[in-house]
């Protein structure tokens, strides 16, 4: 692996790696992963974990790409650019030739052709990627490492990690073979939370390390393992820490040591009792093993053209194949594989370059060796007919559909495209016959004679058939009438009739026939239908027109053996079982839901639950479906769907709903109290000595002091009930479409009980997730810290900083419809908690007649964060109409304490004539005189809203009344 030149590679520099490239999944072309999955791992995390084995096992044995200088040295491949001339393998005079490639020209693929003067797409050099800073300094070609790193997508911040294990790990073990290293374990002891973005970031990555070692040590071991052996148990407990938090990885750590000994005591096992293990067994599991693979060989493709190898593919499987021993991989199961990414590689992109079809038949030619050399490896034999059979598979089902699947020329030309198709599929139907001892005779004959003969079944279409059965019984009952009857009539008393009957009966067996294969009503169905029932009617009056010439009773008997084909019942018949069926799936859905929902959002631009998403989906299928069902007796069914589809809406709705009440968060009432009247020297000592009880100020992460921004305060569990409440609009806004639907067809309304049903729900949930957020998360600045120990100290103001940081938070995560009601639900309870720190503030507060105008510009303040909330989500009448009964209970702060003594007589004597008596919840306080009943609804003219004015307000007079009345204790 000398010098030479680069026609298709990727960038040095990760900065120039394509992040626009999505995954090539296996949905395109509706080709499956034969080889499964990994239910822990992603493709993305597959591919990340592919390379890290790479990159060890090259370090491991000194081929490791170096920047900068270091590293692999001498060893290394180095790749300069095609058009660089001189040097390059197969370059042809003047330095314009592109290098040749064995294993491209071994396959039959053609080496990619540029235009004079023209650079090869992923030509680089780290020149080009090293930055404007360095403009003098010298072209370094790329090694084939940093060329699969680039092909892997690789970022420096992850390659500098690797890079920095490996040193940390081999340093002192030189020729420490990879085989021996188990990587996850070696990353989780030398990678630290300071060489990551932030502490989320490592927690993810430390997590995928804990996955990767379940799934190659306990889901996908490559030696047999009891799921209850003690490693495993120990494993297990530390994966749940894992997932909650961050583990400490120090070497003084328990939790690391015992995670050691558990992968120690896993990977190093033998399959025979007694043998010495020369290498861990932590990768090597199938189908484990073979997805990593396949991930390393899937970066000969070109990133920038899917259809191209890159002429570096002899030294990438050169390096690839330095995996093998850590991944268990042979040649016969690389074979396989290599023919998989073949193939699959020609389907995904649209069939349209056939030299990665012939590419993958020539591999199949080392996979037919290989296969008859009879190896019993069960690994081997998974693979490999996982592979051909997923190649199969795909294959004759085009095959066995070649007019559809060949009518537009797919691939190309019909004939070529159908050509590779045929070959493929002969070519892995015999590999796999050979193998079961059936690739005998005239094999291929046999398929192919196989293939035609289905397409030419599947041309005779039953429903065309039948249809064209019944023009043809009606025209032979006409003839029969026409020609015979006259003739038969000398002979029978109805000759017509016995021929219609007759032709009626044969024509019923075949319908039935075809109608026991039907289980939901197409359109083709109600053709069939009608054509009967035409059949039927005109059979019908032949009958009836015979018998009524003929007195004879045998007439009469004759038309009674006509046997109806109920055609209606039919269609109301598969109309319930589709109806059936489709509520089925709907509940199904609600049942999914009560049993997995978490409710996390899809995603940022689909702020709400899956299953909501889901259920709406299913719910539109269904509707659309039977709209576009062409039958008349649909209209007798339709109130029976939308009453099963109303109630699993309702049940569903019920389900979001199901958060509590907004009780539970309301603190409970302090006992009432008297302020304390202490003397001018103690109340000095006092306010120097406590300290203030205020919103807790949030410092920024850069330190220092200033104003600054506190960050939300919104809780998962409040996050959690904002996202109940954007599903419960994501299903009102879906059920009124869907009534829409219904209604272009019919004059009446649909689904009123679900819209009610949700309507209250969104308002119940909206209200219990604005009192969490206001008296749970925002507690300490609100409810708990507002005017504790005093109104000059603990001012309104870090509060409201807090609040608009959760109501731009609120906008951000709730859906548009969801946003008014949620801010106006926030601003009640945020008035609440406002009232109940100056009426039910416990023993911490307590007021003057002179912190009125404070108070009062507090609430103003407090007013004003609303009316400013989002682009009018609270309009000021809004505010304004529900500020009013807090800003009358504000205004009594403003009156003498004579005044508010001679109001709440009043206020008693009014309740008193008005009946408004009632047993007293705030018994227990003894005194002559009874407190009025507490009902929380704050008003200037209750008097348990007076009194509580008076127990908080903090002057004789207050303390002597509360005394000599209802000889409330003092506060301690």
């Amino acid at each position: 692996m000398g010098g030479h030149q680069r026609s298709r590679s990727a960038s040095a520099s990760s900065t120039a790696t394509r992040s626009d490239i999505t995954e090539l999944d296996f949905a395109a072309g509706d080709l499956d992963c034969p080889f499964g999955n990994v239910d822990a791992l992603g493709p993305v995390e597959l591919r990340e974990t592919a390379y890290e084995i790479f990159f060890m096992s090259c370090r491991s044995s000194g081929v490791a790409a170096s920047r900068g200088g270091g590293g692999g040295g001498a060893a290394e491949v180095e790749v300069s650019s095609p058009v660089a001339g001189g040097g390059a393998r197969g370059g042809g005079a003047g330095g314009g030739g592109v290098m040749g490639s064995r294993v491209k020209k071994a396959l039959g693929l053609r080496p990619r052709r540029l235009s004079s003067g023209a650079q090869p797409m992923m030509a680089r050099t780290l020149s080009q990627t090293s930055g404007p800073g360095s403009p003098g300094r010298a072209r370094r070609p790329m090694t084939s490492a940093e060329i699969m790193r680039q092909q892997m997508r690789v970022t420096d911040q992850s390659d500098a990690r690797l890079r920095r294990t490996l040193m940390r790990t081999v340093v002192g073990q030189v020729g420490r073979r990879a085989e021996t290293i188990v990587l996850p374990l070696e990353l989780l002891r030398q990678l630290k939370p300071a060489e990551f973005a932030d502490a989320e970031e490592y927690h993810q990555w430390q997590f995928r390390q804990i996955k990767l070692l379940e799934a190659g040590l306990i889901l996908h071991p490559s030696l047999p393992l009891d799921r209850l052996h003690s490693a495993v148990l120990r494993f297990r407990e530390v994966m749940r820490a894992t997932e909650i938090r961050a583990i400490d990885t120090g070497k003084n750590s328990e939790v690391m040591r015992a995670l050691t000994s558990a992968v120690h005591a896993l990977s190093w096992r033998s399959g025979v009792p007694g043998a010495a293990v020369e290498a861990s067994h932590w990768a090597d599991g199938y189908p484990l093993n073979v997805l990593l693979y396949c991930s390393l060989l899937q970066t000969i493709f070109d990133l920038r053209e899917f259809t191209v190898v890159l002429d570096e593919v002899d030294e990438l499987l050169e390096l690839i194949k330095k995996t093998w021993p850590t991944l268990g991989i042979n040649r016969a199961v690389h074979n396989v594989c290599f023919a998989w990414v073949f193939f699959q590689q020609y389907v995904i992109t649209g069939q349209v370059e056939p030299d990665l079809a012939a590419a993958a038949l020539t591999v199949l030619v080392d996979v037919a060796a290989d296969a008859k050399q009879g190896s019993r490896d069960p690994v081997y034999a998974k693979v490999l007919l996982s592979a051909l059979g997923g190649m199969q598979e795909w294959s004759e089902k085009r095959l066995l559909d070649y007019h559809d699947s060949y009518e537009k020329g797919i691939g190309g030309a019909a004939t070529e495209g159908m050509e590779i198709l045929l070959s493929l599929a002969l070519a892995t139907c015999k590999i796999i016959a050979d193998r079961e001892g059936a690739g005998d005779g005239n094999f291929a004959g046999d398929r192919v004679d196989y293939y035609i003969s289905v397409i030419i079944d599947r041309d005779n279409d039953p429903g065309s058939v039948l249809m064209q059965l019944a023009r043809d019984t009606e025209q032979l009952a006409m003839f029969e009438r026409r020609s015979f009857s006259p003739v038969l009539r000398r002979w029978h008393p109805a000759p017509v009739a016995v021929a219609a009957v007759t032709l009626h009966g044969c024509f019923g067996v075949v319908l039935r026939q075809y109608l026991a294969k039907v289980t939901i009503l197409t359109e083709e169905l109600v053709r069939v239908l009608h054509s009967a029932s035409r059949l039927e009617k005109a059979l019908a009056q032949m009958t009836a027109e015979d018998a009524a010439d003929c007195d004879d009773g045998r007439a009469k008997a004759v038309v009674g053996d006509m046997e109806p084909f109920e055609v209606d019942s039919v269609v109301m018949g598969l109309l319930k079982a589709w109806m059936d069926d489709k509520l089925g799936l709907a509940k199904d859905c609600l049942v999914r839901a009560r049993d997995t929902e978490s409710w996390i959002p899809k995603s940022k631009e689909e702020p709400f639950a899956g299953s909501g998403m889901e259920l709406m989906r299913l719910a539109r299928f269904t509707i659309d479906e039977f709209s576009e069902i062409p039958a008349s007796a649909k209209e007798e069914v339709v109130h029976d769907l939308v009453d099963g589809l109303e109630a699993i809406f309702q049940d569903y709705i019920s389900f979001v709903a199901s958060c509590g009440s907004k009780q539970s968060y309301l603190p409970p009432l302090p006992p009432l109290t008297r302020c304390n009247q202490d003397s001018g020297f103690f109340r000095l000592w006092k306010k120097a000595a406590l300290p203030t009880c205020q919103a807790p100020e949030v410092i920024p992460r850069g330190g220092g002091g200033g104003s600054h921004i506190p960050r939300p305060s919104i809780s998962r569990g409040t996050q959690r009930l904002y996202v109940r409440l954007n599903t419960l609009h994501y299903v009102l806004t879906h059920v009124q479409a869907l009534d829409g639907s219904l209604s272009s067809s019919s004059s009446s309304a649909h689904f009123d009980r679900a819209r009610a049903a949700a309507q209250s729900s969104i308002s119940t949930v909206a209200e219990v997730a604005a009192h969490r957020l206001v008296f749970l998360d925002s507690r300490h600045s609100l409810y708990q810290g507002l005017y504790a120990r005093g109104v000059g100290d603990a001012r309104i103001r870090p509060a409201l900083r807090l609040l608009k940081q959760n109501l731009s938070f609120l906008v951000s995560v709730l859906a548009d419809r969801a946003q008014p009601v949620a801010a106006r639900e926030v601003m009640r309870a945020a008035f609440e908690a406002f009232l109940m720190v100056l009426l039910a503030g416990g023993n911490e507060r307590s007021f003057a007649r002179a912190d009125h105008a404070a108070v009062e510009e507090d609430f103003r303040s407090l007013k004003r964060a609303f009316c400013t909330c989002g682009e009018g989500l609270v309009p000021e009448e809004v505010v304004a109409r529900e500020a009013e009964a807090a800003e009358a209970v504000v205004d009594l702060m403003a009156r003498s304490t004579d005044c508010l003594i001679d109001a709440f007589g009043v206020a008693t004597c009014e309740s008193i004539g008005a009946g408004g008596g009632g047993k007293e919840d705030d018994d227990g306080y003894g005194g002559a005189t009874p407190l009025p009943p507490t009902t929380r609804k704050w008003d200037p003219a209750d008097p348990n809203t007076i009194l509580r004015v008076l127990c908080h307000r903090d002057d004789e007079a207050a303390n002597q009344f509360l005394k000599r009345t209802f000889q409330l204790a003092r506060r301690r």
